[in-house]
């Protein structure tokens, strides 16, 4: 349970796709104009990640891995399909992306005009496709650590996109200088909560 929620809160405050990585830059810089389709986008990315990242664990475990399908015969143990790991985690990630396209167009059609094309390039968000590929390299022991740190990930990254779209609602009545406006200004204040965000470092869990 502790190491559950090390994962938990670590992914969220410490490895935040956004401030620690960078991930995910595009769609952060481009929705985070209001705080609803923040919120949306935010919700949306989350729900990606919560089910194509343990998906992903499972097919690189039992399919993907050096000797990873010994488990269905010991005849298989030498065969390594790594190579395939990018070409079936992009697979993995438009197929979930298109299901949450059009569960919102159905559902939340105001939402889904709002997000506009910025919905499916969920798809190519590196966020999502960052969290697939930190798989590997941290050896989780279990679904239940991947899928932890998934939705680590998604709140951290939502948390980020809502307190930039916050901030920038607010500022949209500040004597911002003209050159700085927009994308400009956007990028200081990403790169000043990206420090903020160094603070949580020292925990330990």
């Amino acid at each position: 349970m502790e190491n559950i929620l090390s994962i938990f809160i670590r992914s969220i405050f410490v490895d935040n796709m956004v401030f620690a990585f960078f991930f995910g830059m595009c769609s952060y810089i481009a929705v985070s104009k209001t705080v609803k389709t923040a919120m949306g986008l935010g919700i949306a990315v989350i729900f990606v990640m919560l089910i194509t990242v343990p998906v992903n664990y499972l097919l690189l475990k039992y399919v993907l891995s050096p000797g990873a399908l010994s488990w269905i015969s010991p005849e298989y143990a030498h065969i390594d399909l790594d190579f395939l790991r990018y070409i079936v985690f992009i697979a993995v990630i438009a197929s979930i992306v298109q299901l949450v396209e059009m569960i919102i167009e159905r559902f939340a059609p105001a939402l889904y005009n709002q997000l506009g094309i910025f919905l499916p390039l969920i798809a190519v968000n590196c966020a999502i496709m960052g969290a697939s590929l930190f798989l590997p390299e941290r050896e989780y022991a279990n679904i239940g650590e991947a899928a932890t740190f998934a939705f680590g990930s998604g709140i951290g990254w939502w948390l980020a996109i809502i307190m930039m779209a916050a901030i920038r609602e607010k500022i949209t009545y500040s004597n911002v200088p003209l050159p700085l406006k927009g994308v400009g200004i956007t990028f200081i204040i990403t790169g000043l909560m990206g420090i903020a965000f160094m603070s949580f470092l020292g925990i330990q869990i």
